[in-house]
């Protein structure tokens, strides 16, 4: 296995993590380390998994199987993101609400928007294709 296939992933979730830093600390207008997590701009869930289909698409073609399991898992996440997340964001919110709820606060920023996967899904390919191109014997 050639360690693109290692790299790029990695690539894809640290450019992602440092971007949603980066716009958290500009939007709230301070170093937000507290927002790190789920939710948020751009999504790295979507960006890591297209990355992968994307460089198996690059590297070996969309004719294989490799790519119809990448492009499958790729499928499944995203839809993870926005329907699953979204709903347990609205679970948090409501557990938030009741009186008597000790437990700590729940994080209520979980799922994605669609565009915020748009831009992850994005940024995934792009990093693969960069990738891919400086690393082409």
């Amino acid at each position: 296995m050639s360690f693109e296939y290692f790299l790029t992933p990695f690539v894809a979730w640290l450019v992602c993590g440092v971007t949603k830093f980066f716009i958290n600390c500009v939007r709230e207008k301070r170093l937000a380390f507290d927002l790190i997590g789920y939710g948020g701009m751009p999504s790295n869930h979507s960006a890591i998994v297209s990355s992968m289909a994307a460089l198996i698409a690059f590297k070996e073609g969309i004719n294989t199987p490799a790519f119809g399991v990448a492009i499958t898992l790729a499928f499944i996440v995203v839809m993870d993101a926005n329907s699953l997340r979204k709903k347990m964001e609205q679970h948090a919110k409501e557990i938030n609400l009741l009186k008597h709820y000790q437990a700590p606060v729940l994080r209520e920023r979980i799922g994605h928007s669609k565009i915020e996967i748009l831009v992850g899904t994005l940024l995934g390919i792009l990093i693969a294709y960069f990738l891919n191109l400086i690393t082409q014997n």
